[in-house]
Order: structure tokens, then C-alpha cells, then sequence
């Protein structure tokens, strides 16, 4: 689709259900009706921006979009955040600072430039809204109102950190600048566990959260860190650490138990540590290694190496097009794990025609068991009335019988 506004780059689409796409352009949130295309219906359309019933032009960080209760979440800079219904009717508004009962939530160390600086998180399960703001606080807020459940201050570790949703109770912050990953408990934000990692290349790395509830993430030391509920580490190198860096990913599979990674190898690296902070310098790419496993478990179900096979793969595609990085390759490995997920389907569905094969065969083994048990015990108790008849015949029974016929 062409459409008249210049798209933020930096904020992906959302998918919002009901066949609408919500994206960022312009400082302006745009509804891509894409079951509308080649009809008479428009295909895009405004949602949110400069005019009436909106707030002024002002620079959008976030959205979030909840597919249960047709809600849209937007986070804008300096302004709060804002709840609309899918036909445009406001909700609700809060800004980074609530004044409940005489005392000050939000801000409380700085009140100056501070805002809303992420992506509204959105838990369906709790119905909960996580947020942070400039200041190292991290928020919590009931999708349905206005005010705080909690807020947990971080500012004390760096003002800057990601927010990952888990599947367990469990909310995770991580702390590129200090290499650390946070637990935190859902109902309450207290830290359940805090464990340190190697260094991130990047001040947003978020890791993933598969459905065992293990969360991952790659460090340039080397290594895949995973983390199992309770805060268990594994570590994952398919290379040699020491000369291996991994700078993006992981993604999850589409099963939601596995995940990829990719580790790239150097011609060089060096790390060196200065206070609390680790650097580390490499030069020049020489391989990559792209892997799909299960954290919980520590299996390996598949392996590439790019160039190589991966490469060739994608040089017949249509992504030839298109400038690669690790980030898109690995996006388009998890999508099209699809493909492996249907072939995983065929092989199980032959194994489950051959169990079901043999429980017939079990079944009717059993039906003739029994049938000759059913046999076997007709001819006990026949064969038990025989021996008891010619018992009484020994006795002279038969005789006492007759003399009391003919009495009669």
C-alpha cells in the first residue's frame, strides 16, 4: 500500500484484530483496514493525531493494542498515556504523575521532563498495563482505569531498562548497562530474583520468553543465557565463546518452545572490564551460526551456518531483495518455522497411525482374551454341576426320590 504519510521507522505495526493493522507516521496513528483493499471502502484511515477530540502534534513513543476489549494504548511524549476505544472514543488519561489522597505517585525523585518513555506492555492475563518512565520507575495500571496498582523505583541500578512480559507471574527488567535481569512478581512488583549476564550490545536488548517460562538472551561474550522460572541458568555456545559474539535475538518460534539464535564468529575479540562495565571490542565477521532450541530441555533441533546452506536458501527467495542483517534473517527463520511445524505435524500424525495400528491389534487381542476366559469359566461351571450331579447319584439320592414319588 501507498499511503500520504512518512512512516516511523522505529515503531513497528500492531495488529489489532478484526483485520486492522494500527502504524506510526507523521506523529500520526494510522488503521490499515486491509480486508478493504481493492474495494470501494478506504484503506487507510487516521485514528489518532493533530485535530479535533485529539491532543496536539506531539511525538508518539508507543502503542499497544488489546485484541480482547478493542482498546488502543498510546504513549505520547511529555502528554501520558491515552485509552481509546477502536472507533476512536476516549477512554481514559494518565499522565507519569497521580496525586491520591494527599501524596505524590510517579516522579517522586524529579519532576522536571519526566514522562512515559516506553511501549505500554500489555497483560491480558492480570489486565494490567506495565510502563517506565524517564526516571527509572517502572508502572503498573489496570487496563480499565486510570490509577496505579504499584510502582517499583530502579533508578538506583540505570534510568534505562526493558520491560519482558512472562507467562508464569512473572514480569522480567533487564539492565543493558549493568548486565542484569530482574524477576518480578506480577501482583505485588517485588523482586523475586535478580541474576547478572554477560555484556549487551545494545541499551534496548530484550530477551524472550518461551512457554516453559525459561527467558533467554544473548550476550558478546559469546554465550545464549536462559533462565528457567525459579532463576536457574543455562548457558549455550555452539561456537567457541572466546571468539563468538551474539549481538541480536533471540526469536521465538512459532511453537512457543523453542527460540533461534545466532552466534557470530570473529576474527578477533577483546573484552576488558572498567568498574562495573564490560567492553568488548571485535573485528571482522567471519561466519555465523543460526540454531533453533529448547531452552528448557538443552536440545538442538536444527543448525545452519551462514554463508552456507542458510545463504543459499535465502539468495533463491524472495528476501534477495532486501538488505539482510541478523535481525531479519532470524524473523524470517522463526516465521518459516512454520514449514518445519507442519512437517513436525505430518511426521507425528504417521507415529500416531502406527500407535493407533497397534492399539487395535492390542484391543482385539484383548476382546479374544477375554471371549476365551468367558469360555474357559462356562466349562469350570459345567464341569463343577457335572461332578456334584454324580455325587448325589453315589448317595442314592435317585432312589429316595423315587420311593417318595410312588408314596405319593
Amino acid at each position: 500500500m501507498h499511503l500520504d504519510y512518512k512512516c516511523n521507522l522505529g515503531t513497528a505495526p500492531v495488529h489489532g484484530g478484526h483485520g486492522k493493522i494500527y502504524l506510526v507516521a507523521d506523529n500520526r496513528i494510522l488503521v490499515i483496514s486491509y480486508g478493504n483493499i481493492g474495494t470501494s471502502e478506504p484503506e487507510a484511515e487516521v485514528f489518532f493525531g493533530p485535530g479535533p477530540g485529539h491532543v496536539a502534534e506531539a511525538e508518539i513513543i508507543g502503542l499497544s493494542v488489546s485484541t480482547l476489549g478493542s482498546t488502543i494504548y498510546i504513549n505520547v511524549k511529555n502528554r501520558g498515556l491515552f485509552a481509546y476505544q477502536s472507533r476512536g472514543h476516549l477512554l481514559w488519561s494518565v499522565e507519569p504523575v497521580l496525586y491520591q489522597f494527599g501524596y505524590r505517585q510517579g516522579c517522586r525523585k524529579n519532576l522536571t521532563n519526566c514522562y512515559f518513555a516506553s511501549v505500554p506492555l500489555l497483560d491480558h492475563c492480570e489486565g494490567s498495563i506495565y510502563i517506565s518512565n524517564t526516571e527509572g520507575e517502572l508502572y503498573c495500571l489496570s487496563v480499565r482505569s486510570r490509577y496505579f496498582r504499584w510502582i517499583q523505583d530502579f533508578s538506583s541500578l540505570d534510568k534505562n531498562f526493558t520491560i519482558t512480559l512472562g507467562n508464569n507471574g512473572h514480569l522480567y527488567v533487564t539492565v543493558p548497562a549493568k548486565a542484569l535481569v530482574l524477576a518480578l512478581d506480577v501482583f505485588s512488583g517485588n523482586v523475586l530474583w535478580q541474576r547478572s549476564i554477560g555484556p549487551l550490545s545494545k541499551v534496548d536488548s530484550a530477551p524472550v520468553v518461551d512457554s516453559n517460562g525459561w527467558i533467554s538472551i544473548g550476550s558478546l561474550d559469546g554465550f545464549l543465557y536462559s533462565f528457567s522460572p525459579t532463576g536457574v541458568l543455562k548457558k549455550f555456545s555452539r561456537m567457541n565463546a572466546e571468539n563468538s559474539i551474539i549481538q541480536v535475538g533471540p526469536f521465538l518460534d512459532c511453537s512457543g518452545f523453542a527460540i533461534y539464535s545466532s552466534q557470530i564468529e570473529m576474527e578477533g575479540k577483546i573484552s576488558h572490564t572498567i568498574g562495573e562495565y564490560t567492553v568488548v571490542s571485535a573485528i571482522q565477521p567471519k561466519a555465523a551460526l543460526f540454531t533453533m532450541l529448547v531452552p528448557a530441555t538443552g536440545s538442538i533441533y536444527w543448525s545452519e551456518s551462514y554463508p552456507g546452506h542458510v545463504s543459499t536458501l535465502f539468495s533463491k527467495s524472495d528476501l534477495s531483495q532486501f538488505v539482510m542483517n541478523e535481525e531479519i534473517l532470524l524473523a524470517f527463520l522463526a516465521a518459516s518455522s512454520q514449514k518445519l511445524a507442519s512437517s513436525c505435524s505430518q511426521e507425528r500424525t504417521k507415529l500416531v497411525s502406527v500407535y493407533t495400528g497397534n492399539e487395535r491389534a492390542i484391543v482385539l487381542f484383548l476382546l479374544f482374551e477375554s471371549a476365551l476366559l468367558l469360555i474357559l469359566i462356562g466349562l469350570v461351571r459345567f464341569c463343577c454341576t457335572f461332578w456334584a450331579k454324580e455325587k448325589l447319584k453315589d448317595q442314592g439320592l435317585g432312589s429316595f426320590l423315587d420311593n417318595r414319588v410312588s408314596s405319593k
